[in-house]
C-alpha cells in the first residue's frame, strides 16, 4: 500500500468515527471522544472528491432552496432533527456561534441544516427550533421536504456516514435517529472540502480555512 492511498484510508475511517447518534448518553461509546479528537486532526477529505448532487428542497421559510443557490460559494453544513434528545440543541447552539464568530471574522459562508426526520420536521418546526437556539437566518437555511430514503442516500454517498431511526425510549423521546454529528465545509462547485467536530467546533480554525478556500476562488 502507498502512502497516498493510506492516507485516503485513514481519512474515511475519521469521518466514520465521527458519526455518532442520537441516542442516551450512557449507550456512547467510551472511545468516541478520543475519536473525535483524532479525526479532527485529518480533517482534509478535498482529495477524496466527495460531491454534493443536485437538489431542491424546502428551507424554513416554506420556500424552495437548493445546489443552485449554492453556487459559487462556501457553506457549512451539519444534520440535525427537533425532537433529537441531546446532542442535536448543542450542535445548533454551536452553528449559531460558529455563524456570529464567522461574521465577527468578516467570512462570508451559507449555513445549512438538513433534518434527518423530514416527516415531522416541517418548516415552520424547523423555524421555531433554530430561532430557540439564536439562528440568524440571512445566511442560514434548514431543510426539509425530501423523504428519509432520499436524505439517507445523500448522507451515505456524499458524506460517508449514516442515518438509521429506531424507536425512543419514552413518551418524552419518541425518536432516536444515528446520523453524523460533523459540520462539513463545502466549496463552491459541491465539493466537500473539510469536516469538524460540531459538538466542540473551533470557530477560529473553520474561519482560517474558510477564508483560505475563498482566496483560492
Amino acid at each position: 500500500m502507498n502512502l497516498f492511498t493510506f492516507r485516503r484510508l485513514s481519512l474515511i475511517l475519521c469521518a466514520f468515527l465521527l458519526v455518532a447518534g442520537c441516542a442516551p448518553t450512557k449507550t456512547e461509546s467510551p472511545d468516541s471522544s478520543q475519536n473525535q479528537d483524532a479525526a479532527a486532526n485529518n480533517n482534509d477529505v478535498s482529495a477524496l472528491n466527495w460531491r454534493v448532487p443536485d437538489f431542491t428542497y424546502t428551507n424554513q421559510e416554506g420556500k424552495p432552496f437548493g445546489l443552485k443557490d449554492l453556487q459559487g460559494k462556501l457553506w457549512l453544513a451539519d444534520f440535525i432533527f427537533t425532537r433529537c434528545p441531546n446532542v442535536c440543541p448543542p450542535m445548533t447552539a454551536n452553528m449559531a456561534k460558529v455563524q456570529q464568530e464567522l461574521k465577527k471574522a468578516g467570512v462570508q459562508v451559507e449555513l445549512v441544516s438538513f433534518s434527518v426526520d423530514p416527516e415531522y420536521d416541517k418548516p415552520e418546526v424547523l423555524k421555531v427550533y433554530a430561532e430557540k437556539h439564536g439562528a440568524d437566518f440571512s445566511n442560514w437555511h434548514l431543510l426539509t421536504g425530501y423523504s428519509l430514503e432520499e436524505i439517507t442516500k445523500v448522507t451515505k454517498d456524499t458524506f460517508k456516514a449514516q442515518i438509521a431511526h429506531q424507536k425512543g425510549t419514552s413518551p418524552d423521546v419518541p425518536l432516536l435517529v444515528t446520523h453524523p454529528t460533523q459540520f462539513y465545509l463545502i466549496d463552491g462547485t459541491g465539493k466537500v472540502v473539510r469536516f469538524y467536530n460540531g459538538l466542540q467546533p473551533d470557530a477560529a480554525q473553520i474561519a482560517k480555512d474558510v477564508a483560505s478556500l475563498s482566496k483560492g476562488k
